[in-house]
C-alpha cells in the first residue's frame, strides 16, 4: 500500500489522515459508514471493478462528475467529486491519501481538503475472495465540517448511506455482477 507525502495548498479538514487503511480501528468522534457488497465473480470481474474504482469510473457511473489532475488514484492526487451543471455545479474537494494496488486488492482512500461540507476521511476498495467472489466496501468517519452540514443533523448520514449503496449498485453493473 502506497500512501501519501505532503502535497502544497489546501489543507486536510481533519488530523487523522490515512486511518481508513485500519477499518478496524477508525478514529473517535466521527459518524461511521461501512457498506460492502457482491459485485461480481471471478479473475475479470476484479479487475474490472478494481479498474472502475481506481480511474474514477465508479464515481462517474452514478452521475457524478470527477474532475482530477490524473487519470487513476495516486497518494497526492486532488480531485473535486462534483454533481449539477454549468453554474450550478456543486464540487467537493480531495486528496488521495493511500492506495492498495494489490494481486487481490484494489482501491484508495481520500481525504477532505478546505472548502468540502464534511471532514473526514473514505475509502473505496475491491477484494477478491478465495471462492471467486468480487466484493465493494467503502470505509468512511466523517462529521460535519460546515453550517448547512451541522444544520443537516441526522439527514446527513442517510444520505450518505444511500449513495453508498449507489456506488455499489454502480459497480456491480460496470463489473458485469
Amino acid at each position: 500500500m502506497k500512501t501519501r507525502t505532503p502535497a502544497p495548498g489546501l489543507a486536510f479538514t481533519y488530523p487523522e489522515v490515512g486511518a481508513t487503511a485500519h477499518p478496524d480501528a477508525l478514529p473517535r468522534g466521527y459518524q461511521i459508514l461501512r457498506h460492502r457488497a457482491l459485485v461480481g465473480h471471478g479473475r475479470d470481474a476484479f479487475e474490472t471493478a478494481g479498474a472502475a474504482v481506481t480511474a474514477w469510473g465508479m464515481h462517474r457511473a452514478t452521475g457524478a462528475r470527477v474532475h482530477s489532475e490524473a487519470a487513476r488514484a495516486e497518494p497526492g492526487i486532488r480531485l473535486r467529486v462534483a454533481v449539477g451543471a454549468g453554474p450550478l455545479e456543486f464540487g467537493v474537494p480531495c486528496e488521495v491519501v493511500w492506495t492498495a494496488y494489490e494481486e487481490n486488492r484494489t482501491g484508495f482512500a481520500y481525504g477532505t481538503l478546505d472548502g468540502h461540507p464534511e471532514s473526514g476521511e473514505e475509502s473505496f476498495v475491491v477484494e477478491f475472495g478465495p471462492d471467486g467472489r468480487v466484493w465493494f466496501t467503502l470505509t468512511a468517519f466523517s462529521r460535519p465540517g460546515c453550517w448547512y452540514t451541522r444544520l443537516g443533523g441526522p439527514v446527513v448520514p442517510v444520505l450518505q448511506r444511500w449513495y453508498a449503496r449507489r456506488l455499489g449498485r454502480a459497480l456491480r453493473k460496470l463489473a458485469g455482477g
